[in-house]
């Protein structure tokens, strides 16, 4: 490129061109001027306006574009590529903040094995079996109350599901569960108890509770 080109994009003189070439540095570097925009006296009205925004849901909230409308009713001469470079360089520096004190840190849970597990209900539909089909295609479509037991450490799961979801089915997918995973959470079980003496009012052999913990990979 010649030096004269340089000079013409750069703004300095072909001696300092030359002698930062003849010196063999890298290119300088130099402080462009701060100029004025149109967009600062409403620089704060528009800030207002983006943490407003930010609070609202993502449907409600207004566009770059709207808000450029916005401040021309103000009195807002400038261009909308200005408003929407503003907006650009103030989510960029908004994002890292949202990371860590708006919506809080970010905690990893972690548990050991056989520390907790997760229970939960769900509802789904089913076909009962009709004696009148062998292999029970069709039949009655029926709902069921299905519950979820997940082991918090190995994601182990089992799911149960039952006609009604009540006291007695609550404590029979724990039982299940005990049974399968061959014992009961470590951390302190009122539920453990509950359904070891629910298990031996009914005649069960082997109570919730009575393994320690469960035998997670």
């Amino acid at each position: 490129m010649p030096i004269r080109e340089i000079s013409r994009r750069t703004g300095l003189s072909r001696n300092t061109i030359r002698r930062y070439l003849r010196a063999g540095t890298v290119e300088p570097k130099f402080q462009a001027p701060s100029r004025p925009s149109k967009l600062d006296p409403y620089a704060a009205k528009l800030t207002g306006w983006l943490v407003t925004e930010q609070r609202k849901s993502r449907k409600d909230r207004r566009t770059a574009k709207q808000m450029h409308a916005d401040l021309v009713q103000l009195g807002y001469g400038g261009s909308y590529e200005r408003v929407a470079a503003f907006v650009r360089v103030w989510k960029g520096d908004r994002q890292p903040a949202l990371q860590t004190t708006d919506r809080g840190t970010f905690v990893p849970l972690v548990f050991q094995p056989g520390e907790a597990f997760q229970f939960d209900w769900s509802e789904d539909w089913g076909r009962a079996r009709s004696a009148r089909l062998r292999h029970g295609v069709g039949g009655e479509r029926i709902k069921l109350q299905v519950a979820h037991i997940k082991l918090s450490h190995s994601r182990a799961f089992l799911v149960r599901a039952y006609l009604l979801q009540t006291h007695e089915m609550l404590f029979d997918a724990h039982w299940q569960a005990f049974r399968v995973f061959e014992g009961s959470r470590a951390a302190g079980s009122t539920t453990a108890g509950i359904v070891r003496h629910w298990s031996e009012d009914n005649g069960r052999e082997d109570g919730g509770g009575s393994r320690g913990r469960w035998q997670e990979a």
